[in-house]
């Protein structure tokens, strides 16, 4: 007979052995839901779309492939900056996020990290990212790094984005940034094809943004956030969702004489053109009054960018 006996389910210690399984199982879903707070607070998708920007920027520069080294410390250290710029910018608007639908479910309006916390790690991702890049790269990617952080937080957040409709204009070059410090971290310099590649993220950002402005304009300005759709007439919104998108094709385009080929001209005319019809059909719409869709041109302008950078990625690489 077997010296092993089975202990009744109902047993004190069965029971207790069910209480810390269960209280183990909590205690890794708790940890789960902290880590993804904190990845939430980092914004994941913008700093995807960044990302995209900033390696065929740096196969551009440096006229194919980079040294793989020296993209992996860009990409994680961009990455990290941009992070830490999203963090940073949760902490100084949890005010206003707890009012708007589009934020109130961020981590820290529903209290699942504190505003302490939010700070500590955005300060803290933002040096890493700092000492990564001037370790591995250079002095002019670096200082391109930490001026976007500081510009993003402290002028556009802080100030710009409270106090004025141009607040997505001024904003813009943040966004940009990542163009130039991919540029920078492989030639050490800025020629003028990294400032067409430039131009054309910061004029995509207007049409871009002031299409997801459209859908959320109630939530502006419930918060008093003063985004040109919530204080401009619907003439002015898409007078500058026009000559905007017009500018960041033409942009597209003077990058074409600067050393690119007819595949790279082809793609940026196609996509170019499709990006100008689905402009002039949200603005033709509000105009008429007619139900609009902005949120159709707020993918499409992220597909077109996606698209654009493959097509200067795969033009570096002929």
């Amino acid at each position: 007979m077997s010296m092993i006996t089975e202990r009744p389910v109902n047993s004190p210690a069965a029971g207790s052995a069910a209480e810390v399984t269960s209280e183990g199982t909590g205690a890794r879903r708790d940890v789960r839901a902290v880590v993804s707070a904190y990845v939430t607070l980092t914004k994941p998708r913008i700093v995807e779309l960044l990302l995209v920007t900033t390696v065929p920027a740096m196969m551009l520069a440096a006229d194919g492939l980079p040294s793989l080294w020296l993209v992996a410390v860009v990409v994680v250290g961009g990455a990290l900056a941009a992070g830490a710029a999203s963090v940073i910018n949760c902490y100084i608007d949890r005010d206003i996020d707890q009012v708007m639908r589009r934020t109130k479910r961020r981590p820290l309006p529903t209290h699942t990290v504190t505003p302490r916390n939010a700070l500590v790690f955005g300060l803290v991702l933002a040096a890493v990212s700092v000492v990564l890049m001037a370790a591995f790269t250079n002095w002019l990617a670096t200082g391109l790094t930490l001026a976007a952080i500081v510009y993003y937080d402290l002028v556009y957040t802080l100030w710009l984005k409270r106090t004025t409709p141009q607040n997505t204009f001024w904003g813009g070059a943040c966004g940009a940034a990542p163009v130039l410090i991919g540029w920078a971290a492989v030639t050490g310099s800025l020629a003028p094809a990294a400032w067409a590649l430039f131009a054309v993220v910061f004029f995509w950002q207007m049409p871009h943004f002031y299409a997801l402005a459209i859908k959320y304009k109630a939530d502006y300005a419930r918060a008093g956030i003063p985004m040109l759709p919530v204080v401009a007439s619907t003439r002015r919104v898409n007078a500058e969702i026009i000559i905007f998108t017009w500018l960041t094709v033409l942009s597209s385009l003077a990058l074409w004489p600067l050393g690119m080929s007819p595949i790279y001209g082809a793609v940026a005319l196609a996509v170019g053109a499709v990006f100008i019809v689905e402009a002039h059909k949200l603005c033709r719409r509000a105009t008429r009054g007619e139900a609009v869709k902005p949120m159709r041109l707020f993918h499409w302008s992220t597909t077109y960018l996606t698209i654009l950078a493959a097509a200067v990625a795969l033009d570096a690489l002929l």
